[in-house]
């Protein structure tokens, strides 16, 4: 019986060679073995320049045998095999141990001096030469048979797999050939009539051209049209999802006349930027329609994205709704609840009874916030995941807003908006997402952009401290911060860790996956320490903040510092979002080149907020010319977030910026990249969306329908559903 994509690869291959690509890959089905594609392709006659490869990494190679030596052990018994290899550029020794000279003999006869083929193994160091000891190998056919086809051979690529120390490449090309062979007729994703107007191979040759292309010019038209049905299934999946989220009712929420809202707007002691109106009047109609909200504001740090989220707050209030914020830290819970109150000011706050609800609460305070939940007295909810407790009930939840989208996971959005009666959604990032990754990510929301800033801000200057080049700067970069303080400024100063004497893992976040390997130099203990002792900066109000302080003392020293009484804070990136104090001018990041672009840029947004001209300076030891370094020197170059993000998304790579918490979309891209595929996805869109309207349920596109079914799964779906 033919096998199909969803056929079980035991049935298909067996229990044990399932079970090794299960544990090397993940995979259960013949379609997950298939979209495990080929990084690149190499051609018979192509050499590799060994000078290049990477000591410690499992790499594969084509080269031709130059020598072979069989000899005893001299110290130990037994003997070795030792065959040098070379790409006409370079040399290496693949290292064989035996038991005796017999044991080793066929192998000796099989790696002829002349004899070309593709070897795979661990790159290791020996004696200044670098060697395979015991790699995996596959040589190609013999002289005879090799010259009769040696023409036809030559124009047939190689696919090279990702691989793992268990599972050479050519094992699995020699698997995914198998399963190939045993393959029955595969589901189209297209109509014929959409194939043949894309130019699009059908999906059976696009499979076989993949992964056993007869020419390279067979290639490129397979990888076309196997992207084409990645982003197509990803984009009809996000529409569905906003179909299904439009076909739910809530409650209309309108503004009226002489409400809450426009009193609170009346008493605004500034006006609006123009951006902040147009977003005002999305949300607000958004409000007073049946269907839920659905939607994602990107703004720049400091571009008043709170300001617009108490807006809607304060509409939805009118009809005696209430509006849970979510902030993902307890600081900046409690700080979301001193800035909305004092925004709403004397007359409008004792209406609107914010109520902070978070995990740290003492028993009697908690019981006390609830019970007003509960009630409906409190029509603002400032809290932490707290607010997802099954005790916690709303007497009539309108709005669920949540701060710092990817701080935030899909399961606790979801429980959240289980409390209300499809509650209106919005999700406020002050991370800029490149057109492509909102489409592809944020396919579900309407998006909507805050750009322009309010005016009076001072703006920011942001330089490198490269110690690699410059140690001295170093002294430079504490004179620096002296003098602000001097001026009656304030600083933070973070690091990537809390204590480096410890395990790295302390550090609040995760480094780039380029980033040194040796881990920080700086944490918050040691700096601390340096700086006690310092000259110009040993005598200033001085305290630390980290992610493993007790949460009242991190909101104490945080409203210290807000109120002034701290000159220098020494922090990780518990203060990377929402941080508010105008008088702090300067930010010194340590090991800057640990952090990826958007948490430089989002640290660099806690500076320049007042009238106070802000001062942001990059500490790296990264060298120049390395990915690490043009990350930090990107970050310096611009304050425009969003053309950050656009670097971000070529720096970093597709899978990094999606992040491990949309599972579901990154799962999804094999060969798709959002950025150089961006017409692609666009495309895909218009073609979902045409299929869609036309057949809702996808009936008469069954393939299609399979496709989401076996890419996207339930799990998958909610991590595409950003409500």
């Amino acid at each position: 019986m033919p096998l199909s994509l969803d056929s079980r690869l035991d049935d298909a291959l067996g229990a044990a060679v399932a079970k090794a690509f299960d544990r090397a890959f993940g995979m259960a089905t013949v379609g997950d073995l298939l979209a495990h594609y080929p990084r690149r392709y190499a051609d018979r006659g192509e050499l590799t320049p060994i000078r290049d490869l990477p000591i410690g990494e499992t790499v594969t190679i084509v080269a031709e045998v130059l020598s072979v030596s069989l000899r005893r052990m001299r110290n130990r018994s037994g003997a070795m095999l030792d065959v040098v290899i070379g790409d006409g550029i370079g040399r290496m020794s693949l290292t064989f141990f035996g038991k005796g000279e017999g044991q080793l003999d066929w192998r000796r006869k099989e790696l002829r001096e002349g004899r070309r083929g593709v070897f795979s193994g661990k790159v290791g160091e020996f004696r200044d030469q670098v060697q395979f000891a015991h790699p995996q190998y596959e040589l190609f056919d013999d002289e005879d048979a090799a010259l009769q086809r040696a023409g036809e051979q030559a124009r047939v690529p190689i696919p090279i797999y990702p691989a793992t120390s268990t599972l050479a490449s050519w094992k699995v090309a020699e698997i995914v050939a198998r399963v190939l062979d045993d393959l029955g007729p595969v589901p189209e994703p297209l109509s014929e009539e959409l194939r043949s107007a894309e130019g699009l191979l059908d999906a059976r040759t696009a499979l076989d051209h993949v992964h056993r292309p007869p020419t390279r010019d067979d290639i490129d038209p397979a990888v076309r049209t196997l992207r084409m049905h990645e982003a197509l299934t990803l984009q009809t999946a996000l529409l569905q999802q906003r179909a299904e989220i439009r076909r739910l009712t809530t409650t209309g929420r309108p503004a009226s006349t002489g409400g809450l809202l426009e009193r609170f707007d009346a008493a605004l002691p500034f006006t609006l930027t123009e951006d902040q109106r147009e977003v005002g009047t999305r949300i607000a109609e958004d409000l007073a329609a049946t269907t839920p909200m659905n939607r994602l504001v990107q703004g720049e740090v400091g571009s008043g994205k709170t300001l617009v989220a108490l807006r809607a707050m304060l509409q939805v209030a009118e009809s005696g709704g209430q509006a849970a914020l979510i902030a993902p830290t307890e600081v900046l819970a409690a700080q979301h609840l001193r800035s909305i109150t004092k925004m709403l000011g004397p007359d409008l706050a004792p209406l609107l009874m914010p109520t902070l609800l978070t995990g740290q609460l003492s028993a009697p305070e908690r019981r006390k916030a609830a019970l007003r939940v509960a009630a409906g007295q409190a029509l603002i909810v400032i809290g932490t995941h707290a607010l997802l407790a099954e005790k916690t009930t709303f007497a009539d939840l309108g709005l669920v807003v949540v701060d710092e989208q990817h701080r935030f996971g899909v399961e606790q959005r979801e429980a959240l908006r289980a409390k209300g009666s499809s509650p209106h959604a919005l999700v406020l990032t002050a991370t800029p997402i490149p057109r492509t990754v909102a489409m592809t990510v944020f396919g579900d929301l309407d998006t909507s952009v805050i750009r322009s800033m309010p005016s009076g801000r001072a703006g920011i200057q942001s330089f490198v401290a490269p110690l690699a080049d410059h140690p001295s700067w170093w002294q430079r970069v504490w004179e620096r911060s002296a003098e602000e303080i001097a001026q009656g400024r304030q600083v933070f100063a973070v690091c990537a860790a809390i204590d480096t004497s410890k395990d790295t893992a302390e550090a609040d976040g995760a480094p780039p996956p380029d980033a040194a390997a040796k881990g920080p130099h700086w944490g918050v203990v040691q700096l601390d320490e340096v700086l006690a002792t310092h000259p110009s900066l040993g005598g200033v109000r001085r305290a630390v903040l980290h992610g493993r302080m007790p949460s009242d003392e991190k909101d104490a020293v945080m409203q210290a510092f807000a109120r002034g009484e701290i000159d220098l804070l020494v922090a990780t990136t518990v203060i990377e979002v929402g941080v508010d104090v105008p008088n702090a001018s300067t930010m010194v990041i340590l090991d800057a080149d640990r952090f990826g672009v958007s948490q430089l840029h989002q640290l660099r947004g806690r500076v320049g907020r007042g009238g106070v001209p802000g001062l942001c300076l990059l500490v790296t030891e990264a060298e120049e010319g390395t990915v690490a370094r043009e990350r930090v020197d990107a970050v310096a170059a611009t304050l425009d977030g969003f053309a950050l993000a656009e670097v971000d998304l070529e720096l970093r790579g597709e899978g990094d910026v999606l992040g491990a918490s949309q599972s579901g979309v990154k799962s999804s891209l094999r060969l798709l990249r959002v950025v150089k595929d961006s017409n692609l996805i666009a495309r895909a869109r218009e073609l979902a969306a045409g299929i869609l309207a036309a057949d809702p349920d996808l009936s008469g596109h069954p393939g299609l329908r399979a496709a989401i079914a076996r890419r996207v799964t339930e799990d998958d779906r909610a991590a595409l559903s950003k409500n």
